[in-house]
């Protein structure tokens, strides 16, 4: 499974971004998918995910009702659609896959997950 991320760049405070994640390989439809982002000098840390079939999502704190995940079946894609964002979202902004059976539960750690992206830099500018 290999999973490309991209849509990150420069945004001013307040401003909104998408951002997707690609899958391609065998079995891409059995991955729940989340986003995890990594500040400088900071961990990585959990930012949102979305079940198999779409039907369950998670949110970090940070985040809820600023982001919001998506995922196209057909294209094999997920989306992190970013608004009203903060200085403190500069990051680096990976995507993530966790195989799995259930098509409900989207997972919140990062062991969870075995295949990553390669990460798009988000910047965000006064």
């Amino acid at each position: 499974v290999q999973l490309q991320a991209s849509g990150g760049g420069v945004v001013q405070a307040g401003g909104s971004l998408r951002l997707s994640c690609v899958a391609s390989g065998p079995q891409v439809s059995r991955l729940a998918m989340g986003w995890f982002r990594q500040a400088p000098g900071k961990e990585r840390e959990f930012v949102s995910a979305i079940s198999r079939s779409g039907g369950s999502t998670n949110y970090a704190d940070s985040v809820k009702g600023r982001f919001s995940i998506s995922r196209d079946k057909a294209k094999n894609t997920v989306y992190l659609q970013l608004h009203s964002l903060k200085l403190e979202d500069t990051a680096i902004y990976y995507c993530a896959g966790h195989p799995t059976i259930l098509t409900v539960g989207a997972p919140l750690t990062s062991n969870e997950y075995d295949y990553w992206g390669q990460g798009t830099l988000v910047t965000v500018s006064s």
